[in-house]
């Protein structure tokens, strides 16, 4: 029935105990036995585990006997908490009633905090309050309950109080959603289930995550895809426990998994709806497809693997829907892929996927963002990459992304952020004081001067206390150049970057000095170039490396090691006039990993 189903999500800011009160959730509800119990154990990726954060979200079925003696069955969405992956929680938002918004009491109120609520007001959820970590010596759940409270604009004694360590205040809080969010509310229709996830396997082919919304879906029923209208035989229910666990059925109001058999990529989409494939049923209300905020190019190091690097990213994809890529060439780096990411930690996560689940060695490109280029002919282009970024004077106007900004800081690094938004371009538009004293700042500012390094002064500025979101705004004129770099009088479209007019100097400057201390010496001098503005905005040159032509010789007249000497240096002139430069892969890597300083 499903009047004794519950469906909610946990969000939160960063690090504000998502997981960790989900353990507790699982442990108290008998869902793992204790013996298999372990610390994150929603997390199921090594690199989630090794960094301590959510990248996936991760659904689990648990059952709670409440207060009236009745049985109900809970429906868990663990979700991430990095604004990165903003787009997972929106889609868990869409296949549950309500949410439990989770704040430290060591930390307060976020700016994913009011993110994250105003995502889960617009999906229509149920909020339910909650404040973590009140075990700790520095928690302060009186004032923050408070402030919490204040936000939503309900009675401070509403707001649940809850231990993730100890488990203090987790029965209080399962009873609490039994309580306050509301049961599924299916109609008479024909089956439905709205997806918003799915796995690959080998074997089995395409899994989808799904809520089911009407009807009942069992094994052998003849399904398809609303939107894809690709239909396909179910070769398997189940719910997830956590791991997969088949059932017979699956039944309105549950969510589980529903294997498809479906093994090309492509077919399946996160929001379509599964629904069967006789009558006209139509499908549910699906997602916004995810906007790619960073691009970069992926190459692999030998040309041997661009086959498999292709294989990888496809079934990459299909865990990680937010990714987007296409095949692209370069004369220096040959063929690879431009990929689209949700922000730096989404790429440096898929990079890191991709070396370690496919054993692949790759170079990526200096990462930037999605520029609208109008040329004098009046043709408007999107660029993605700043190696087609045209030459200067030969466009009419170029725009870019804005975003708005909210940050969170004390009040005694407000003049430090101040000055920090000046030198990024922000523009701040007001400012609000919390009750516990910080200041609440909304800023626009270009999402180019998000991505240098803006994160991190963020975090040194204010000691680590400030933290900040971010939701696109509108394409605004852009005063931006590109910035290219030669090295052996040869351009390297993988340095190339699209950089703003009144930097272009200093970064030109301090690119080439970061080359010149990084790149080997050859048998000629090497000559390092960065071009901008029709010019040669900044230059450095590496000594050749010299060999002891004269060694051999002894006694003798001075002009013989002269002659010798003489003849060496016309033969680097020679080599350098057409040398090619092999640049090594680390040297990419590392100048990628500067890209945001």
């Amino acid at each position: 029935m499903t009047t004794k189903i519950r469906n909610f999500s946990i969000i939160a800011h960063v690090d504000h105990g998502k997981s960790t009160l989900a353990d507790r959730l699982l442990e108290r509800t008998g869902t793992i036995e204790a013996r298999k119990m372990r610390d994150q154990v929603l997390d199921k990726m090594d690199l989630e585990r090794e960094r301590g954060i959510t990248i996936k979200m991760q659904p689990v079925r648990m059952e709670f006997k409440a207060a009236d003696g009745e049985k109900y069955i809970m429906n868990l969405i663990d979700t991430p908490g990095h604004i990165d992956f903003a787009y997972e929680v929106s889609r868990s938002l869409h296949a549950v009633e309500g949410v439990l918004l989770l704040v430290d009491s060591t930390q307060g109120i976020q700016a994913q905090t009011l993110t994250t609520l105003r995502m889960a007001q617009d999906a229509g959820c149920v909020i339910i309050p909650v404040i973590s970590k009140i075990d700790a010596p520095a928690a302060r759940p009186d004032d923050v309950s408070l402030e919490l409270a204040e936000l939503l604009s309900v009675d401070p004694d509403s707001v649940l109080r809850v231990s993730g360590r100890t488990g203090e205040g987790v029965e209080t809080l399962l009873q609490a959603i039994v309580d306050h969010v509301p049961a599924p509310r299916p109609s008479s229709g024909s089956p439905r289930a709205l997806i918003f996830d799915f796995s690959y396997s080998t074997h089995r082919g395409i899994t989808v995550f799904m809520r089911v919304f009407d009807g009942t879906f069992k094994k052998g029923d003849v399904l398809r895809f609303a939107a894809a209208g690709e239909r396909f035989t179910a070769l398997e229910t189940g719910i997830f426990m956590p791991d997969e666990m088949a059932t017979d059925t699956l039944s309105a109001g549950e969510i589980g998994y529903l294997v498809t058999g479906v093994k090309e990529a492509g077919i399946v989409n996160v929001g379509d709806t599964v629904i069967s494939n006789q009558g006209s049923t139509e499908g549910l209300e699906g997602f916004d497809r995810p906007r790619p905020v960073v691009w970069a190019s992926v190459y692999p190091e030998s040309q041997d693997d661009v086959t498999e690097l292709r294989q990888a990213l496809e079934r990459l994809r299909l865990s990680d829907s937010s990714l987007s890529f296409e095949e692209e060439s370069s004369g220096m780096l040959g063929r690879g892929f431009r990929c689209g990411f949700l922000g730096m930690l989404h790429l440096e996560i898929v990079t890191e996927r991709l070396k370690r689940e496919f054993n692949l060695e790759l170079i990526i490109t200096i990462p930037t963002i999605a520029y609208i280029v109008t040329n004098k002919q009046g043709k408007r282009e999107t660029i993605y990459t700043p190696s087609k970024f045209p030459a200067f004077g030969e466009t009419l106007k170029i725009e870019e992304p804005w975003v708005k900004v909210i940050l969170i800081t004390p009040a005694d690094s407000l003049s430090g952020m101040i000055q920090l938004f000046h030198d990024h371009e922000g523009d701040v538009k007001s400012t609000d004081a919390h009750l516990d004293g910080r200041i609440e700042l909304t800023v626009e500012m270009p999402l180019r001067e998000l991505m240098r390094g803006f994160f991190d002064k963020v975090k040194n500025a204010s000691s680590g206390y400030a933290s900040l979101a971010y939701e696109f705004l509108d394409e605004r004129p852009a005063d931006v150049v590109k910035l290219e770099i030669f090295v052996a009088e040869e351009p390297v479209p993988a340095f190339s970057r699209v950089v703003a007019q009144r930097r272009v100097v200093e970064e030109g400057e301090r690119m080439v000095e970061k080359l010149q201390n990084i790149l080997p010496k050859q048998m000629f001098v090497l000559k390092i170039q960065a071009h901008a503005l029709g010019r040669i905005v900044a230059s450095k040159s590496i000594s050749a490396m010299r060999k002891d032509v004269t060694g051999y010789l002894y006694g003798g007249d001075i002009t013989r090691k002269m002659k010798l000497l003489e003849k060496q240096k016309k033969g680097k002139k020679r080599r350098g006039e057409h040398a090619k430069m092999d640049i090594p892969q680390d040297v990419f890597m590392k100048m990628v990993q500067d890209s945001d300083r």
